[in-house]
């Protein structure tokens, strides 16, 4: 057994080597239909329940490392370790007010992050009531990507996983659909996404790809993840924003880098015309490579009854 869990880890470390990808990794589905999980409600714990009449939303995205906190790796953590940054994670969304949290490199039961679902494990310790998490990724021991995390309804979700020609590891998005606390009428996607790491050519394709999924379902769009991509001209995040038609909060501002490794703002909150940012925040917390971002958002006076459903 020992001999068996030692070959995994090189097999493991094998395909996390630049240049070799995870094409032989089974991806998901590449347009499927998610379950939407749902969690016992906690009241006492949920700031965010308490507090969701006043009219705004409070959204938060955070790539979570897989659980490895700011290790290396987490292949080469134990998995009480892996546990342990989970939490810290779970306390620091319970205490956000968070209505719905975006997250990426986020596993279901994988070999090397301890064989335990990330999401089921955070959603019940951080009170929230419903996920949704696409697997982008999801054979020979290994099973992460995309997820939301929300103390709303999450209706009509989609997972969709790029086309696996157009990058070594595969990446993708979650959306689903919620209604304006305190507006039910607004009905609003929200998404998570993560796209590639290494090609700007192959952001912009898995960027069609997105952009087309979301103009289909024809709903106000708040977008958020790790793109990969800062706010240069002719990048990746810029052309998602103009296609769509969505606002980023000061986008050429210093000060809100989310990658400290190289000081580079690659995790970003998108939104749709009508919906306005009243605050932003990149988190100081050292809980993964990347560090969270939270943002208020709220309607628009002029645009709540253009954003309203009319079906």
């Amino acid at each position: 057994m020992k001999r068996l869990q030692n070959s995994l880890r090189l097999v493991a470390l094998f395909l996390l080597l630049p240049g070799v990808g995870l094409q032989g990794c089974a991806t998901a589905n590449l347009n499927a239909a998610p379950t939407v999980r749902s969690y016992p409600a906690d009241d006492e714990r949920n700031p965010a329940a308490r507090e969701s009449h006043d009219g705004r939303l409070r959204i938060m995205t955070f790539n979570i490392a897989h659980g490895r906190g700011e290790s290396f790796h987490q292949l080469l953590q134990r998995s009480a370790t892996t546990m342990a940054n989970l939490d810290s994670i779970a306390t620091l969304l319970r205490h956000s007010g968070a209505h719905v949290v975006a997250l990426q490199e986020a596993d279901a039961p994988s070999f090397w992050s301890g064989n335990f679902n990330h999401i089921d494990h955070i959603a019940d310790n951080a009170a929230y009531s419903q996920s949704v998490h696409g697997l982008h990724v999801d054979g020979m021991g290994l099973a992460y990507g995309t997820a939301l995390m929300a103390r709303l309804d999450l209706k009509d979700p989609q997972a969709i996983t790029f086309d696996p020609e157009l990058s070594p590891v595969p990446k993708g998005f979650v959306v689903s659909t919620i209604s304006w606390p305190g507006n039910a009428d607004v009905d609003v996607d929200v998404v998570s996404v993560h796209l590639d790491y290494a090609s700007e050519t192959t952001r912009k394709q898995q960027a069609a790809e997105l952009i087309a999924t979301l103009q289909a379902r024809q709903h106000p769009v708040i977008l958020m993840g790790d793109f990969n991509s800062d706010w240069q001209e002719n990048s990746t995040v810029r052309h998602i924003s103009q296609a769509l038609g969505l606002s980023a909060y000061r986008p050429e501002e210093t000060g809100l880098e989310t990658f400290p490794t190289f000081g580079e703002r690659l995790d970003w909150i998108l939104v749709s015309t009508g919906i306005a940012f009243r605050s932003y925040t990149v988190l100081p917390d050292p809980l993964s490579d990347h560090r969270g971002v939270i943002a208020e958002l709220e309607l628009e006076r002029n645009m709540t009854t253009r954003l309203a459903r009319t079906d």
